[in-house]
Protein backbone atom coordinates (compact mmCIF):
# COMPACT_ATOMS: atom_id res chain seq x y z
CA UNK A 1 0.00 0.00 0.00
CA UNK A 2 1.11 3.68 -1.37
CA UNK A 3 2.27 4.98 2.26
CA UNK A 4 -0.13 7.98 1.27
CA UNK A 5 -2.77 5.99 0.06
CA UNK A 6 -4.87 6.80 2.69
CA UNK A 7 -7.47 3.29 2.67
CA UNK A 8 -8.38 1.32 5.70
CA UNK A 9 -5.84 -1.20 6.07
CA UNK A 10 -6.61 -4.58 3.96
CA UNK A 11 -6.10 -6.72 7.53
CA UNK A 12 -8.77 -5.46 9.35
CA UNK A 13 -7.68 -7.89 12.84
CA UNK A 14 -6.87 -5.45 15.24
CA UNK A 15 -3.22 -5.95 16.78
CA UNK A 16 -3.26 -7.28 20.48
CA UNK A 17 -3.63 -4.86 23.22
CA UNK A 18 -4.43 -0.89 24.50
CA UNK A 19 -3.08 1.41 21.86
CA UNK A 20 -1.54 3.60 24.04
CA UNK A 21 1.98 3.53 25.87
CA UNK A 22 2.51 1.62 28.57
CA UNK A 23 4.36 4.14 30.48
CA UNK A 24 1.36 7.09 29.87
CA UNK A 25 -0.73 4.02 30.79
CA UNK A 26 0.88 3.86 34.49
CA UNK A 27 2.46 6.94 35.53
CA UNK A 28 -0.74 8.71 36.52
CA UNK A 29 -1.62 12.66 34.97
CA UNK A 30 -0.31 16.07 35.72
CA UNK A 31 -2.40 19.04 36.09
CA UNK A 32 -0.50 21.68 35.46
CA UNK A 33 -2.41 25.36 34.34
CA UNK A 34 -2.64 26.87 30.98
CA UNK A 35 -0.90 30.01 30.54
CA UNK A 36 -3.12 32.49 30.71
CA UNK A 37 -1.33 36.32 29.39
CA UNK A 38 1.86 37.47 29.51
CA UNK A 39 4.73 36.35 31.74
CA UNK A 40 8.73 36.18 32.03
CA UNK A 41 11.57 34.49 33.13
CA UNK A 42 15.25 34.08 32.21
CA UNK A 43 14.75 31.37 30.01
CA UNK A 44 11.69 29.71 27.93
CA UNK A 45 11.67 26.12 27.33
CA UNK A 46 9.00 25.13 24.38
CA UNK A 47 8.54 21.04 24.47
CA UNK A 48 8.07 19.03 28.35
CA UNK A 49 9.90 16.25 27.12
CA UNK A 50 13.31 14.91 28.56
CA UNK A 51 15.14 17.43 26.77
CA UNK A 52 13.39 20.59 27.33
CA UNK A 53 12.83 19.28 31.35
CA UNK A 54 16.37 18.52 31.83
CA UNK A 55 17.46 21.71 30.63
CA UNK A 56 14.85 23.53 32.35
CA UNK A 57 16.08 22.28 35.72
CA UNK A 58 19.82 22.31 34.83
CA UNK A 59 19.27 25.71 34.45
CA UNK A 60 17.14 26.91 37.32
CA UNK A 61 19.73 25.23 39.75
CA UNK A 62 22.01 27.41 37.86
CA UNK A 63 20.08 30.60 39.11
CA UNK A 64 17.79 31.09 36.21
CA UNK A 65 14.31 31.46 36.20
CA UNK A 66 12.20 29.13 33.29
CA UNK A 67 9.16 28.63 32.13
CA UNK A 68 8.14 25.39 30.22
CA UNK A 69 5.38 25.64 27.63
CA UNK A 70 4.20 21.73 27.19
CA UNK A 71 1.07 21.66 24.08
CA UNK A 72 -0.12 18.48 25.78
CA UNK A 73 0.97 16.98 29.34
CA UNK A 74 4.01 16.91 30.60
CA UNK A 75 6.05 13.92 28.33
CA UNK A 76 3.01 12.54 26.84
CA UNK A 77 5.32 13.03 23.75
CA UNK A 78 8.04 11.00 22.07
CA UNK A 79 9.35 10.95 25.81
CA UNK A 80 6.23 8.94 27.11
CA UNK A 81 6.60 6.62 23.85
CA UNK A 82 10.51 5.60 24.23
CA UNK A 83 12.07 2.09 25.35
CA UNK A 84 13.22 3.68 28.71
CA UNK A 85 16.55 2.77 27.95
CA UNK A 86 19.18 5.22 29.46
CA UNK A 87 22.21 4.04 27.86
CA UNK A 88 25.84 4.91 25.95
CA UNK A 89 25.27 1.45 23.59
CA UNK A 90 23.20 2.35 20.81
CA UNK A 91 23.39 -0.48 18.69
CA UNK A 92 26.10 -0.58 16.27
CA UNK A 93 26.48 3.39 15.97
CA UNK A 94 30.33 3.57 16.91
CA UNK A 95 31.48 2.01 14.29
CA UNK A 96 29.70 4.57 11.82
CA UNK A 97 30.80 7.59 13.89
CA UNK A 98 34.36 6.55 13.61
CA UNK A 99 33.96 6.06 9.62
CA UNK A 100 32.19 9.30 9.52
CA UNK A 101 33.82 11.51 11.70
CA UNK A 102 37.17 10.30 13.01
CA UNK A 103 37.66 8.66 16.61
CA UNK A 104 37.50 11.83 18.95
CA UNK A 105 33.72 12.27 17.86
CA UNK A 106 32.93 8.99 18.28
CA UNK A 107 34.84 8.78 21.78
CA UNK A 108 33.15 12.63 23.20
CA UNK A 109 29.73 11.56 21.68
CA UNK A 110 30.26 8.33 24.15
CA UNK A 111 31.25 9.95 26.79
CA UNK A 112 28.57 12.51 26.39
CA UNK A 113 25.81 9.73 26.72
CA UNK A 114 27.89 7.92 29.68
CA UNK A 115 27.78 11.39 31.69
CA UNK A 116 24.27 11.75 30.62
CA UNK A 117 22.88 8.35 32.40
CA UNK A 118 25.16 9.19 35.25
CA UNK A 119 23.29 12.64 35.85
CA UNK A 120 19.91 11.16 35.84
CA UNK A 121 21.02 8.76 38.18
CA UNK A 122 21.96 11.72 40.16
CA UNK A 123 18.66 13.86 39.47
CA UNK A 124 16.86 10.82 40.31
CA UNK A 125 18.47 10.31 43.68
CA UNK A 126 18.36 14.12 44.92
CA UNK A 127 14.87 15.12 43.79
CA UNK A 128 13.46 11.65 45.30
CA UNK A 129 11.95 10.84 41.89
CA UNK A 130 10.01 7.40 42.32
CA UNK A 131 10.77 6.16 38.78
CA UNK A 132 11.59 2.65 39.00
CA UNK A 133 15.41 3.51 38.12
CA UNK A 134 17.68 0.66 37.51
CA UNK A 135 21.23 -0.29 36.76
CA UNK A 136 21.29 -2.97 33.89
CA UNK A 137 23.51 -4.40 31.44
CA UNK A 138 23.05 -3.56 27.86
CA UNK A 139 23.50 -6.14 24.97
CA UNK A 140 23.52 -5.54 21.01
CA UNK A 141 23.42 -9.38 20.93
CA UNK A 142 24.25 -11.68 17.70
CA UNK A 143 22.26 -14.22 16.19
CA UNK A 144 23.93 -14.47 13.04
CA UNK A 145 27.90 -14.97 11.88
CA UNK A 146 27.77 -11.18 10.01
CA UNK A 147 26.30 -10.00 13.30
CA UNK A 148 29.26 -11.58 15.45
CA UNK A 149 31.54 -10.07 13.93
CA UNK A 150 29.95 -6.96 14.02
CA UNK A 151 29.37 -7.10 17.85
CA UNK A 152 32.92 -7.98 18.04
CA UNK A 153 34.40 -5.00 16.53
CA UNK A 154 32.01 -3.00 18.17
CA UNK A 155 33.43 -4.10 21.76
CA UNK A 156 36.88 -3.50 20.13
CA UNK A 157 36.21 -0.02 19.19
CA UNK A 158 34.42 0.48 22.30
CA UNK A 159 37.33 -0.31 24.42
CA UNK A 160 39.56 1.71 22.39
CA UNK A 161 37.25 4.55 22.95
CA UNK A 162 37.53 4.50 26.83
CA UNK A 163 33.69 3.15 26.95
CA UNK A 164 32.29 0.46 29.22
CA UNK A 165 32.32 -2.18 26.30
CA UNK A 166 32.90 -5.89 26.42
CA UNK A 167 32.53 -8.65 24.53
CA UNK A 168 30.25 -11.64 25.90
CA UNK A 169 29.15 -15.18 25.25
CA UNK A 170 27.22 -15.29 27.84
CA UNK A 171 24.01 -13.71 27.21
CA UNK A 172 21.09 -13.64 29.29
CA UNK A 173 18.33 -14.75 27.06
CA UNK A 174 16.08 -17.49 26.51
CA UNK A 175 16.82 -18.21 22.93
CA UNK A 176 20.29 -19.02 21.75
CA UNK A 177 22.73 -15.94 20.50
CA UNK A 178 25.87 -15.93 19.21
CA UNK A 179 27.37 -13.40 20.88
CA UNK A 180 26.95 -9.60 22.13
CA UNK A 181 28.89 -6.47 23.00
CA UNK A 182 27.72 -5.51 26.97
CA UNK A 183 27.90 -2.73 28.22
CA UNK A 184 28.09 -1.61 31.93
CA UNK A 185 26.62 0.76 34.38
CA UNK A 186 24.07 1.54 32.05
CA UNK A 187 19.89 2.19 33.39
CA UNK A 188 16.32 2.02 32.69
CA UNK A 189 13.75 4.13 34.20
CA UNK A 190 10.08 4.89 34.01
CA UNK A 191 10.08 7.94 31.35
CA UNK A 192 6.73 8.98 32.24
CA UNK A 193 7.60 9.23 35.89
CA UNK A 194 10.50 10.33 35.70
CA UNK A 195 10.19 13.62 33.57
CA UNK A 196 7.31 14.34 35.73
CA UNK A 197 9.45 14.85 38.49
CA UNK A 198 11.65 16.93 36.37
CA UNK A 199 8.91 19.04 36.07
CA UNK A 200 7.88 18.70 39.79
CA UNK A 201 11.20 19.94 40.22
CA UNK A 202 11.39 23.20 37.97
CA UNK A 203 7.70 24.33 38.88
CA UNK A 204 8.36 26.86 41.90
CA UNK A 205 10.47 29.57 43.23
CA UNK A 206 9.54 31.73 39.79
CA UNK A 207 9.51 29.03 37.12
CA UNK A 208 6.96 27.74 35.88
CA UNK A 209 5.35 24.70 33.74
CA UNK A 210 2.48 25.46 31.81
CA UNK A 211 0.55 22.72 30.21
CA UNK A 212 -2.45 22.56 27.66
CA UNK A 213 -0.63 25.63 25.45
CA UNK A 214 0.46 25.46 22.18
CA UNK A 215 3.59 27.36 20.99
CA UNK A 216 2.52 29.22 17.59
CA UNK A 217 5.48 31.16 17.27
CA UNK A 218 8.81 31.89 18.04
CA UNK A 219 10.59 35.48 17.50
CA UNK A 220 14.14 35.80 18.18
CA UNK A 221 15.19 39.49 19.98
CA UNK A 222 16.02 41.05 23.19
CA UNK A 223 14.12 39.69 24.92
CA UNK A 224 13.03 36.62 22.74
CA UNK A 225 9.03 35.89 22.59
CA UNK A 226 7.07 32.75 22.73
CA UNK A 227 3.36 33.06 20.98
CA UNK A 228 0.98 31.26 22.29
CA UNK A 229 -3.03 31.51 21.97
CA UNK A 230 -3.32 32.51 25.24
CA UNK A 231 -1.23 34.58 25.76
CA UNK A 232 3.39 34.97 25.56
CA UNK A 233 5.87 34.19 27.37
CA UNK A 234 9.30 37.29 26.96
CA UNK A 235 12.49 35.40 28.11
CA UNK A 236 16.11 36.61 27.41
CA UNK A 237 16.77 32.85 25.86
CA UNK A 238 14.32 30.31 24.05
CA UNK A 239 15.12 26.55 23.99
CA UNK A 240 12.67 25.00 21.21
CA UNK A 241 12.94 20.94 22.48
CA UNK A 242 9.72 19.44 20.42
CA UNK A 243 11.51 16.52 18.81
CA UNK A 244 11.04 18.29 15.60
CA UNK A 245 11.58 21.96 15.46
CA UNK A 246 8.67 24.12 14.15
CA UNK A 247 9.15 27.13 11.96
CA UNK A 248 11.55 25.93 9.77
CA UNK A 249 13.96 28.17 11.03
CA UNK A 250 17.35 25.79 10.81
CA UNK A 251 15.92 23.69 7.82
CA UNK A 252 15.67 20.47 10.23
CA UNK A 253 13.19 19.34 8.46
CA UNK A 254 15.61 18.16 5.87
CA UNK A 255 18.52 17.88 7.94
CA UNK A 256 16.51 14.97 9.80
CA UNK A 257 14.69 12.20 8.44
CA UNK A 258 11.39 11.49 10.71
CA UNK A 259 11.51 7.62 11.44
CA UNK A 260 8.84 5.65 13.35
CA UNK A 261 8.97 2.30 15.82
CA UNK A 262 6.73 0.31 17.51
CA UNK A 263 6.62 -1.38 20.41
CA UNK A 264 4.42 -3.64 22.37
CA UNK A 265 4.25 -4.85 26.28
CA UNK A 266 3.37 -7.82 26.88
CA UNK A 267 2.71 -9.48 30.82
CA UNK A 268 4.84 -12.46 32.52
CA UNK A 269 5.13 -13.41 35.84
CA UNK A 270 9.30 -13.41 36.39
CA UNK A 271 10.86 -10.19 37.85
CA UNK A 272 12.68 -8.01 35.36
CA UNK A 273 16.17 -8.93 34.35
CA UNK A 274 19.00 -6.78 35.24
CA UNK A 275 19.89 -5.79 31.35
CA UNK A 276 18.16 -4.99 28.31
CA UNK A 277 18.86 -5.69 24.83
CA UNK A 278 18.87 -4.83 21.39
CA UNK A 279 19.62 -7.06 18.30
CA UNK A 280 22.58 -6.18 15.68
CA UNK A 281 20.53 -8.69 13.21
CA UNK A 282 17.54 -7.19 10.82
CA UNK A 283 14.84 -7.46 11.65
CA UNK A 284 15.70 -5.12 14.54
CA UNK A 285 14.17 -6.44 18.36
CA UNK A 286 14.55 -4.47 21.26
CA UNK A 287 14.09 -6.07 24.29
CA UNK A 288 13.36 -4.93 28.01
CA UNK A 289 11.83 -6.18 30.92
CA UNK A 290 10.05 -3.36 33.62
CA UNK A 291 7.57 -3.35 36.42
CA UNK A 292 4.79 -1.10 36.53
CA UNK A 293 2.17 -0.86 38.99
CA UNK A 294 2.54 -3.84 40.39
CA UNK A 295 2.96 -6.49 37.57
CA UNK A 296 5.67 -7.58 35.51
CA UNK A 297 6.02 -6.76 31.56
CA UNK A 298 8.75 -7.52 28.80
CA UNK A 299 8.65 -4.27 26.06
CA UNK A 300 9.60 -5.79 22.50
CA UNK A 301 10.32 -3.19 20.06
CA UNK A 302 11.26 -2.63 16.42
CA UNK A 303 9.67 -2.88 12.75
CA UNK A 304 11.28 0.48 12.25
CA UNK A 305 11.05 2.79 9.25
CA UNK A 306 10.90 5.70 7.30
CA UNK A 307 7.30 7.29 8.15
CA UNK A 308 7.00 8.12 4.27
CA UNK A 309 7.20 3.94 3.89
CA UNK A 310 4.47 3.20 6.35
CA UNK A 311 3.18 -0.07 5.05
CA UNK A 312 0.72 -1.91 7.24
CA UNK A 313 1.63 -1.12 10.97
CA UNK A 314 -1.18 -3.42 12.38
CA UNK A 315 1.02 -6.18 10.58
CA UNK A 316 4.07 -4.43 12.43
CA UNK A 317 2.46 -5.03 15.76
CA UNK A 318 1.47 -8.74 15.12
CA UNK A 319 5.41 -9.27 13.88
CA UNK A 320 6.59 -7.86 17.15
CA UNK A 321 3.74 -9.72 19.51
CA UNK A 322 4.55 -12.97 17.71
CA UNK A 323 8.11 -12.42 18.72
CA UNK A 324 7.07 -11.51 22.65
CA UNK A 325 5.17 -14.48 22.50
CA UNK A 326 7.31 -17.11 20.89
CA UNK A 327 10.66 -16.36 21.60
CA UNK A 328 10.20 -14.65 25.14
CA UNK A 329 7.40 -16.39 26.77
CA UNK A 330 5.61 -13.18 26.72
CA UNK A 331 1.96 -13.76 27.70
CA UNK A 332 -1.18 -11.60 26.93
CA UNK A 333 -0.23 -8.22 24.65
CA UNK A 334 -1.30 -5.73 27.33
CA UNK A 335 0.37 -2.23 25.40
CA UNK A 336 0.99 -1.40 22.12
CA UNK A 337 2.15 1.70 20.88
CA UNK A 338 4.87 3.68 17.74
CA UNK A 339 7.03 6.46 18.41
CA UNK A 340 8.79 8.40 16.10
CA UNK A 341 11.95 10.41 16.31
CA UNK A 342 14.09 12.37 14.09
CA UNK A 343 17.44 11.07 12.73
CA UNK A 344 20.59 13.10 11.84
CA UNK A 345 21.90 13.03 8.43
CA UNK A 346 25.15 12.75 9.74
CA UNK A 347 24.49 10.84 12.49
CA UNK A 348 25.19 13.12 14.98
CA UNK A 349 22.31 15.04 17.14
CA UNK A 350 21.71 18.92 17.25
CA UNK A 351 22.02 20.96 20.34
CA UNK A 352 23.19 24.52 19.97
CA UNK A 353 21.78 27.80 17.99
CA UNK A 354 18.55 27.56 15.94
CA UNK A 355 20.40 29.02 12.64
CA UNK A 356 23.50 30.75 12.05
CA UNK A 357 21.61 33.69 12.29
CA UNK A 358 19.81 33.32 15.57
CA UNK A 359 20.88 34.83 18.37
CA UNK A 360 18.77 34.11 21.45
CA UNK A 361 17.33 30.93 20.11
CA UNK A 362 18.36 27.53 20.89
CA UNK A 363 17.14 24.02 19.36
CA UNK A 364 17.85 20.00 20.50
CA UNK A 365 16.37 18.08 17.89
CA UNK A 366 17.87 15.06 15.93
CA UNK A 367 18.21 12.71 18.82
CA UNK A 368 18.45 9.48 16.58
CA UNK A 369 15.67 7.66 18.61
CA UNK A 370 18.40 7.68 21.72
CA UNK A 371 16.46 10.37 22.98
CA UNK A 372 16.67 9.45 27.02
CA UNK A 373 20.50 9.86 27.19
CA UNK A 374 21.08 11.81 23.82
CA UNK A 375 18.29 14.22 25.37
CA UNK A 376 19.59 15.16 28.82
CA UNK A 377 23.30 15.39 27.34
CA UNK A 378 21.90 17.62 25.01
CA UNK A 379 19.79 19.83 27.47
CA UNK A 380 23.02 19.49 29.41
CA UNK A 381 24.87 21.28 26.89
CA UNK A 382 22.53 23.56 26.33
CA UNK A 383 22.26 24.82 30.25
CA UNK A 384 25.65 25.26 30.07
CA UNK A 385 26.19 27.30 27.22
CA UNK A 386 23.33 29.63 28.54
CA UNK A 387 25.08 30.01 32.19
CA UNK A 388 28.19 31.49 30.16
CA UNK A 389 29.80 27.67 30.74
CA UNK A 390 32.09 26.05 28.27
CA UNK A 391 30.85 22.36 27.33
CA UNK A 392 33.36 20.08 25.95
CA UNK A 393 30.29 18.01 23.91
CA UNK A 394 29.12 20.88 22.25
CA UNK A 395 31.20 20.93 18.84
CA UNK A 396 30.20 17.36 18.60
CA UNK A 397 26.62 18.68 18.99
CA UNK A 398 26.64 21.74 17.35
CA UNK A 399 23.54 22.72 15.57
CA UNK A 400 24.98 24.33 12.70
CA UNK A 401 27.88 22.57 11.91
CA UNK A 402 28.15 21.29 8.12
CA UNK A 403 29.50 18.06 7.63
CA UNK A 404 29.48 16.99 3.47
CA UNK A 405 31.62 14.00 4.08
CA UNK A 406 29.11 12.47 6.41
CA UNK A 407 25.94 13.86 5.38
CA UNK A 408 25.83 14.63 1.56
CA UNK A 409 25.16 11.99 -0.38
CA UNK A 410 22.27 10.81 2.35
CA UNK A 411 20.72 14.64 2.34
CA UNK A 412 20.21 13.77 -1.44
CA UNK A 413 18.95 10.17 -0.50
CA UNK A 414 16.23 11.16 2.02
CA UNK A 415 15.07 14.58 0.28
CA UNK A 416 14.44 12.47 -3.05
CA UNK A 417 12.05 9.81 -0.65
CA UNK A 418 10.74 13.11 0.22
CA UNK A 419 9.39 14.49 -3.20
CA UNK A 420 8.42 10.96 -4.19
CA UNK A 421 6.15 11.10 -0.93
CA UNK A 422 4.76 14.55 -1.85
CA UNK A 423 3.93 13.04 -5.46
CA UNK A 424 2.82 9.90 -4.19
CA UNK A 425 0.47 11.68 -1.86
CA UNK A 426 -0.87 14.02 -4.62
CA UNK A 427 -1.43 11.68 -7.66
CA UNK A 428 -2.79 8.70 -5.97
CA UNK A 429 -6.56 7.64 -6.55
CA UNK A 430 -8.60 7.60 -3.10
CA UNK A 431 -11.66 4.76 -2.76
CA UNK A 432 -14.84 6.20 -1.81
CA UNK A 433 -15.64 6.79 1.63
CA UNK A 434 -19.19 5.17 1.56
CA UNK A 435 -17.24 1.42 2.53
CA UNK A 436 -15.64 2.96 5.41
CA UNK A 437 -16.14 0.07 8.88
CA UNK A 438 -16.21 1.96 12.41
CA UNK A 439 -12.94 3.03 13.42
CA UNK A 440 -11.73 3.21 9.53
CA UNK A 441 -9.80 6.26 7.88
CA UNK A 442 -9.66 7.40 4.37
CA UNK A 443 -8.98 10.75 1.98
CA UNK A 444 -10.89 11.41 -0.73
CA UNK A 445 -11.73 14.69 -3.06
CA UNK A 446 -14.67 16.28 -1.35
CA UNK A 447 -15.91 19.45 -3.54
CA UNK A 448 -12.28 19.64 -5.24
CA UNK A 449 -10.75 19.36 -1.89
CA UNK A 450 -8.24 16.52 -0.43
CA UNK A 451 -10.47 15.92 2.69
CA UNK A 452 -9.39 13.32 5.67
CA UNK A 453 -12.71 11.79 6.37
CA UNK A 454 -12.80 9.68 9.39
CA UNK A 455 -15.62 7.18 11.12
CA UNK A 456 -16.17 7.14 14.09
CA UNK A 457 -17.28 3.83 16.78
CA UNK A 458 -20.75 5.18 16.04
CA UNK A 459 -20.24 5.62 12.55
CA UNK A 460 -20.69 9.45 12.92
CA UNK A 461 -18.31 10.62 9.70
CA UNK A 462 -15.77 13.42 10.81
CA UNK A 463 -14.20 14.95 8.00
CA UNK A 464 -11.07 17.99 8.02
CA UNK A 465 -8.56 18.76 5.32
CA UNK A 466 -5.99 16.07 4.27
CA UNK A 467 -3.42 18.92 3.78
CA UNK A 468 -0.86 18.35 6.46
CA UNK A 469 -0.14 22.51 7.92
CA UNK A 470 3.47 22.13 7.93
CA UNK A 471 4.00 22.07 4.30
CA UNK A 472 1.38 20.95 2.57
CA UNK A 473 1.90 17.34 2.09
CA UNK A 474 -0.87 14.81 1.88
CA UNK A 475 -1.33 12.91 5.27
CA UNK A 476 -1.95 9.04 5.44
CA UNK A 477 -4.27 7.45 7.38
CA UNK A 478 -2.85 5.07 10.21
CA UNK A 479 -5.75 2.68 11.33
CA UNK A 480 -3.81 0.82 14.16
CA UNK A 481 -3.27 4.21 16.21
CA UNK A 482 -6.11 5.77 14.50
CA UNK A 483 -4.32 9.31 13.49
CA UNK A 484 -3.62 11.05 10.52
CA UNK A 485 0.18 11.24 9.76
CA UNK A 486 1.96 13.36 7.21
CA UNK A 487 4.34 10.76 5.14
CA UNK A 488 6.74 13.53 4.62
CA UNK A 489 8.03 15.10 8.02
CA UNK A 490 6.26 13.17 10.39
CA UNK A 491 3.36 15.34 11.63
CA UNK A 492 0.47 13.54 13.43
CA UNK A 493 -2.87 14.60 13.86
CA UNK A 494 -5.80 12.99 15.84
CA UNK A 495 -9.37 12.16 13.86
CA UNK A 496 -10.66 15.57 14.83
CA UNK A 497 -7.31 17.29 13.07
CA UNK A 498 -6.10 18.16 16.53
CA UNK A 499 -1.94 18.32 16.33
CA UNK A 500 -0.18 15.30 17.85
CA UNK A 501 3.25 15.46 16.69
CA UNK A 502 5.04 18.49 14.86
CA UNK A 503 6.66 19.64 12.71
CA UNK A 504 3.21 21.15 12.50
CA UNK A 505 2.30 23.86 14.68
CA UNK A 506 -1.74 24.44 13.41
CA UNK A 507 -4.70 21.78 13.42
CA UNK A 508 -6.15 19.97 10.32
CA UNK A 509 -8.79 22.90 9.79
CA UNK A 510 -12.57 21.52 9.47
CA UNK A 511 -13.35 20.21 6.15
CA UNK A 512 -16.01 19.56 3.32
CA UNK A 513 -18.65 16.91 4.26
CA UNK A 514 -18.84 14.26 2.17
Amino acid sequence: MNASSNSAASNTERPEGQPVSLWVATAGTTDYPVLSGDTEADVAVVGAGIAGLTAALALKRAGHTVAVIEAARVGTGVTGHTTGKVTSLHRIAYRELVRSHGADTARIYGQANEAAIEHVAHVVAEEGIDCDFRRVANYTYAESAAALELVRAEAALAEQLGLPGTFTSDVPLPFPVMGAVRFDGQAQIHSMKYVQGLARAVNGGGSFVFEGTRAQRVRDGSPGVVQTEQGTVRARDIIVATNVPFGGQGLFDVRCHPHRSYLVAGRVDTPPLDATFISADDPLRSILSVSASGKSYVLTGGEGHRVSEAGDTAGRYRRLAAFAHDRLGVGEIAYRWSTQDGIPLDGLPYAGLMSPTAKHVYVITGLRKWGLSNGTAAALILADTLSGRENRWAAVYNSNRITPKASARRFVKENIRTVAAVLAGKLSGRPSHAALAPGQGTVIKVKGESTAVYKDADGSVHAVSAICTHLGCTVGFNPSDATWDCPCHGSRFATDGTVVQGPAAKNLPPGPQP
